[in-house]
């Protein structure tokens, strides 16, 4: 018997095996099984919820609060207008008194152009129109006095002429004197009436309104205005200030040569102060004269002024699809500069206790039917709203909506009726 043993435990070993492998592989399909339904479970348990009740959004109340609707744009500095500097005559420059980024005065000289040469010219035309003086003051002074001493004389020998004449033509009619006699007597009569018409005509030339009167007074108006011109050009050498102002750009230096028209400087106009923004054209109608707004320069972000819209350009840019807008600034602070970028920002509305809602729960803001969906006995509402004034985390609500409402927030869009859960209900 006991060496049999062995041999009947080694026919059975195959056996238990076999039964052992078998255990382990319902054992394995059991614990599929378990984690099956431990993840149907699961699974049923994460969705059920969301398709007997809905999903779980985000919700935000409808409460009234102040709104302010701005308009925000960047610029730059601007005076009204800029004065370009040039001459008004060639001229070589002798010395340039004034410097960029300097205030001056009306009247303050800039630039000093050679004179010499307008001196001299002005001198010239003095003495033109000093001889052109001098000529009509002849004429009706010595030349006056003149043609009327000549023109007495003319006068008293034609009258001994005629008396001759008329003793000659006597003595002829009685018969004693001769036909050559009385000839001669009438030559010599003609010839004095002839000396006294032009002794009449040249005391008549030398009268205000005669012919040499009128020359002499043509070429002395004449000489005058040459030395009127030449002393204008004379002031030309002495480039002046316009007006008061700040030279913001100088671009002459002592020995150059400068040609009429050429801008040498450019002065800006002390006075007001103007923003210029180019603002998106979808906001044109929100742009009013008189708006109020607050301006930084990005060179100094933390320090803002006032300015007032004074200006709204009635063209737009097709390019830019742009509207240009002008603010003044009453009290201009002391570091702006020109063509200083601005930052500004425009109030366009202002609301008290307004019916708002976050602008995070609007559809189609920007069309003519924006819309919400509204959580209300379970269930997503679409509903139509009717908006105002448009803040930066806000919108005012004119119809549609009233206070209390739960408005689904973010951008999902639901389809009415649908169930839904409120976060955190």
């Amino acid at each position: 018997m006991a060496t049999q043993v062995p041999a009947v435990q080694a026919a059975q070993l195959p056996s238990s095996n076999r039964l052992a492998t078998q255990a382990i592989g319902r054992l394995r399909s059991k614990l599929w099984w378990i984690v099956g339904i431990v993840g149907a479970a699961a699974l049923v348990g994460y969705f059920a919820p969301s398709y007997l009740f809905g999903p779980i959004v985000p919700v935000s109340a409808v409460t009234r609060q102040d709104i302010v609707q701005t308009v925000v744009a960047s610029g730059q500095v601007q005076t009204p207008f800029r004065i370009s500097v040039s001459s008004q005559i060639t001229g070589s420059v002798v010395d340039v008194p004034a410097a960029e980024g300097q205030q001056v005065k009306a009247g303050e000289l800039l630039i000093q152009l050679s004179y010499d040469e307008a001196q001299a010219a002005v001198g010239l035309a003095e003495g033109s129109a000093a001889q052109a003086r001098a000529k009509l003051n002849q004429l009706t002074g010595v030349a006056a006095r003149s043609a009327a001493e000549t023109l007495r004389q003319a006068r008293a020998t034609a009258l001994n002429a005629r008396k001759t004449y008329e003793r000659a033509a006597t003595l002829r009619n009685k018969g004693f004197g001769t036909m050559p006699v009385l000839d001669q007597a009438r030559q010599a009569l003609d010839v004095a009436e002839s000396q006294v018409s032009a002794a009449e005509v040249q005391a008549a030339t030398n009268k205000p309104g005669g012919a040499d009167y009128l020359v002499a007074e043509t070429q002395l108006a004449q000489a005058e205005a040459s030395l009127q011109s030449a002393r204008v050009r004379q002031t030309y050498t002495a480039i002046r200030a316009p007006r008061d102002g700040l030279l913001i750009a100088v671009s002459v230096q002592k020995g150059d040569v400068v040609q009429p028209g050429k801008t040498l400087m450019s002065l800006s106009p002390a006075g007001e102060t103007q923003l210029l923004v180019r603002i998106d054209e979808q906001n044109l109608s929100l742009l009013h004269i008189g708006e109020p707004a607050t301006a930084s320069a990005d060179a100094f972000p933390k320090r803002t002024f006032p300015a007032v819209v004074t200006y709204i350009t009635p063209a737009i840019d097709p390019v830019r699809g742009s509207v240009d807008v002008k603010l003044t600034v009453a009290n201009p602070p002391d570091y702006l500069r020109q063509d200083m970028t601005v930052s500004i920002e425009i109030e366009v509305a202002r609301h008290t206790n307004a019916i708002v809602v976050a602008n995070t729960t609007l559809h189609d803001l920007r069309s003519a039917k924006p819309w919400v969906s509204v959580v209300a006995d379970g269930k997503a509402q679409h509903r139509d709203v009717t908006i105002g004034a448009v803040g930066d985390t806000t919108v005012e609500i004119l119809t549609g909506l009233t206070v209390g409402d739960q408005v689904v927030a973010g951008p999902a869009v639901l389809t009415d009726g649908q169930r839904v859960r409120m976060s955190g209900g």
